[in-house]
């Protein structure tokens, strides 16, 4: 890496780091606040509501604005650059722009693999911890259970199905439970019973009046039990319809819930889905706005860098509104989930490609 190299790199993450931790204290002044009272109420020391609500709020924060933060600070140092023709004397002196360009690649993955690491493993915790602070002491019905639901039916394995005419998602019982058990698409075992309750010591259910049936091609045996404590292949968490769960789990989690959910024929996975592609994607992006910010903030034009700063941020809004609608149409509609979270980094590829191209070199 030559010094120019150097000198570029440094103000990339130097202007970046900047930006977020300005915007991170003006944010967290104003949150601060609005929460002063519910702070108060909780009785915490000042340690406790860093430790248990900032150290979570921060990180969902920072990691929900990180791409467009890059995009600004990009076009803020390059137009500078620009402004004092040091761009114009470093294409002077021999280096091709593709050369120039080298400084903002290694940035743009640096961060991005940055932000890759955090969506996957770091912010899921962050957010659990500070769902849990707002659930406790600030809004009680943040993450809360659902109310409760009616005529549950899903897969707990190949050949096994469970049914659960009521639950209550709170006190974790049902009633109206059912479990079929098919051999070759033939029904050879049927469990019923009048309720169902977690029982929270053994980690099991606890069936109350039960009736099995065992059946075969030329006979069928009938039992009825009083009560009976066993597994059966899912867990109150599974019931729970909590519309906060896919920023709580980190991706390992994450993959491993979609698989079981796919599995017991759970319809509307497009949330998860989309979060799950969005872990990888929006790091993506980090890298393409990067390239697009130095692209269109290197050519020296009148208005100097309040006119690249405005066209930052008109493009910033047109790619989150692109975002969102992307994601819309895949959680309400049947656009693929996958296409939903690369379809506006494809969209910006093709836009910095022409903009890279009709560029003055």
């Amino acid at each position: 890496m030559k010094i120019i190299d150097s000198y570029i790199l440094k103000k990339y993450l130097t202007t970046f780091l900047y930006c977020l931790l300005l915007f991170t204290v003006v944010v967290v002044v104003i949150d601060l606040s609005e929460k002063a009272d519910d702070f108060v109420k909780s009785k915490l020391s000042t340690w406790q509501i860093i430790n248990q609500y900032y150290i979570g709020f921060i990180p969902h924060l920072d990691a929900m604005l990180f791409p467009l933060f890059i995009f600004i600070s990009v076009i803020y140092f390059t137009s500078k650059m620009a402004e004092r023709s040091e761009i114009i004397a470093i294409l002077g002196s021999g280096v091709s722009y593709r050369r120039f360009l080298l400084p903002y690649w290694i940035g743009g993955f640096i961060l991005g693999l940055a932000l890759l690491i955090t969506n996957h493993f770091i912010l899921p915790r962050a957010n659990r911890v500070w769902g849990e602070f707002l659930a406790k002491y600030v809004d009680i019905n943040f993450g809360a259970p659902s109310v409760p639901t009616q005529n549950y039916y899903f897969r707990i394995d190949s050949n096994s199905y469970v049914g659960i005419r009521y639950y209550d998602t709170a006190n974790k019982i049902g009633s109206g439970f059912f479990l079929n058990r098919f051999k070759n698409n033939q029904l050879v075992y049927n469990l019923r019973a009048e309720t169902i309750k977690w029982d929270t010591a053994s980690k099991k259910w606890m069936l109350n009046n039960l009736m099995e049936r065992n059946v075969s091609k030329n006979n069928e045996q009938i039992f009825h039990t009083t009560k009976r404590l066993d597994k059966y292949g899912f867990y109150p968490v599974d019931l729970r319809k909590d519309d906060y769960l896919k920023d709580r789990l980190t991706t390992p989690e994450l993959d491993a819930y979609i698989k079981a959910e796919k599995m017991r024929g759970t319809e509307n996975l497009g949330t998860f889905m989309v979060e799950r592609y969005n872990r990888d994607a929006i790091p993506a992006s980090v890298i393409i706005l990067t390239i697009m910010g130095a692209v269109l903030a290197s050519r020296k034009v009148r208005g100097g860098s309040g006119f690249h700063l405005a066209l930052g941020v008109v493009l910033s809004v047109i790619y989150i509104l692109f975002s969102r609608l992307s994601v819309v149409f895949a959680t309400k509609g049947n656009f693929p989930p996958i296409l939903a979270a690369w379809v506006p980094n494809v969209a910006f590829g093709f836009l910095c490609y022409y903009l890279y191209r009709k560029t003055p070199k």
